[in-house]
């Protein structure tokens, strides 16, 4: 198991630090400005001297990103499972989620921090729930629907209800499905909060630090932010991948 998961992790460890130790090399030998592009070493250095601020910026980011993601998981597993039993809602109500996953976050976002006062958190976590629903529910409804033949007959033979089919059938068959989803949505969900703090509210997630530190010319901490961001989703994923690995364990992988 050991020798399983470094072979796993060190290819991307080793192409990571093969690439910083590019990028160093390139800022120095091509002598690039930190306006254009901060080195590796300065931008960690701003990320540890401003690590309290950073912390305190994620964590903000880190609560609207959970709270939509929560909500628009909540949200997409209810739809599923209601449009999966009716037909009609599932040709009416799919394209429309499809469609909704074209509307870009930098749209959205400035149309719903009007409609809240500026203090309100919730327009950043509707942006988030929505970003987190799409990506969710497309998943979960292709895996309610795939059902075998054998089970189908199986279930039909046993007259069993609708509601038997799917939490004894389709439930257990599309939770790969779910968690390709969730994992897809917890990376999102970072991405979604940190873009809405471009857009206004509250100046006080890792969005707006980085703004605040374009404004000032400051990049390599604008840098460091980014660096907290990408902790911040890495996070997330790790977290996700962890459930996923919780909640399979012991079952087969049939797709």
């Amino acid at each position: 198991m050991l020798r399983s998961a470094t072979r796993s992790i060190a290819p991307p460890v080793v192409f990571g630090v093969l690439f910083l130790l590019a990028w160093q090399a390139l800022v120095q030998v091509g002598n690039i400005q930190a306006y254009v592009l901060p080195s590796p070493g300065a931008i960690w250095t701003a990320f540890v001297n401003d690590a309290p601020r950073i912390a305190t910026a994620a964590r903000n980011t880190g609560l609207n990103a959970l709270v939509g993601l929560v909500g628009g998981t909540l949200a997409a597993l209810l739809f599923a499972a209601v449009v999966v039993r009716l037909r009609v809602l599932d040709e009416m109500f799919t394209p429309l989620v499809a469609a909704l996953a074209t509307i870009p976050i930098v749209a959205l976002a400035p149309l719903l921090n009007i409609l809240y006062p500026s203090t309100s958190a919730l327009p950043r976590q509707l942006v988030v729930g929505i970003s987190a629903f799409v990506p969710v529910f497309m998943n979960v409804v292709r895996g309610l629907k795939r059902i075998s033949p054998v089970h189908a007959e199986l279930m039909a033979s046993y007259a069993a209800s609708g509601w038997a089919v799917l939490r004894t059938v389709r439930i257990p068959g599309a939770l790969p499905y779910f968690f390709t989803g969730l994992r897809i949505a917890a990376s999102l969900s970072v991405i979604a909060a940190v873009v809405t703090e471009y857009f206004g509210g509250l100046q006080n997630g890792l969005g707006a630090r980085i703004t605040s530190a374009v404004a000032a010319t400051n990049y390599p901490r604008a840098w460091a932010s980014v660096l907290g961001a990408v902790l911040l989703g890495l996070l997330f994923y790790v977290v996700a991948l962890l459930v996923e690995r919780l909640a399979t364990r012991g079952r087969v992988d049939v797709r």
